[in-house]
């Protein structure tokens, strides 16, 4: 997908499976069910992925999935049984790890901050050894001394050997981090969980991170049980698609089985989003 001067590509590291009710939250199953199949243990599988921005100079990415280190017993719980996806699709680009210049953060939940790292002869080592990782200050202190309620989304591994290495840099609050790529905290899922916009030549396209992770979850009241802080995701929601529906905004899924890409639309009056064309 082309926004102006920048490629996009959203890459597929992989799939999971979460428990239907606490993803969906408030949504009735009645509702949901009728979108989206779960198995014997409630389970419904949605993708895990990482976008890819390129520009010509930099190659940039924003979160970096599950990675390939995930805990057996993690893996079975949450249903993760393919190999780790998003070196080969970088590869498929012409890229190897080396050639990512800049990685960005929704947040650092381990299903969009697990790739940072990998093991090899025991030890945990960067996957993008020259990249600088920029993360928002809040976020990175709650991920390394989360509470009680955000533990569990949170893994040291994921994050520790950046630190040592040199390779992470924080800043706070809204900001350009290169002409035309931008970040808006809208908290929400986390407290300090960030969108990503892309704007070049009168376009827009918004990676929404976990504050929608589905077309289905548009709907402002439409907050999963997952959501730490979910008025402020009701809130965050409205604002993106009144703003995303006048600007003819791209947004773009991270985790929604089906289309990374939709488009804002008011139909008999009600604000609807509706899938894009684009590679899954």
């Amino acid at each position: 997908m082309r926004i102006g001067r920048f490629d996009i590509f959203p890459l597929v590291d992989n799939h999971f499976r979460l428990d239907g009710g606490m993803f969906f939250g408030v949504v009735p199953r009645v509702m949901w069910e009728k979108v989206f199949a779960a198995d014997p243990r409630h389970r419904v599988e949605f993708a895990v992925r990482v976008l890819l921005i390129r520009d010509g100079r930099h190659n940039i990415l924003v979160d970096t999935g599950i990675g390939g280190k995930l805990d057996p017993k993690l893996a079975e719980r949450y249903g993760v049984s393919r190999p780790p996806g998003l070196l080969p699709a970088l590869k498929a680009h012409g890229l190897t790890p080396e050639e990512i210049d800049l990685v960005l953060f929704t947040h650092l939940h381990f299903d969009h901050a697990g790739g940072n790292t990998w093991r090899e002869d025991g030890r945990l080592r960067p996957t993008f050894p020259r990249a600088r990782h920029l993360v928002q200050k809040g976020e990175w202190g709650q991920a390394l001394e989360p509470d009680a309620r955000s533990r569990a989304g949170y893994f040291p591994e994921d994050l520790e050997p950046l630190e040592e290495a040199g390779l992470v840099e924080l800043y706070e609050g809204e900001a350009e981090l290169l002409p035309g790529i931008q970040t808006f905290p809208t908290g929400g899922h986390t407290r300090h969980h960030q969108c990503v916009k892309i704007t070049s030549e009168g376009q827009t396209a918004l990676y929404l991170g976990d504050i929608m992770p589905t077309a289905f979850q548009a709907p402002p009241a439409y907050t999963s049980a997952i959501d730490l802080y979910p008025v402020e995701v009701m809130e965050a929601k409205a604002g993106i698609l009144e703003q995303a529906c006048r600007e003819s905004w791209l947004l773009i899924f991270d985790h929604d089985p089906f289309t990374p890409f939709g488009a804002v639309e008011v139909r008999e009056g009600k604000t609807a989003v509706e899938p894009v064309p684009g590679e899954p």
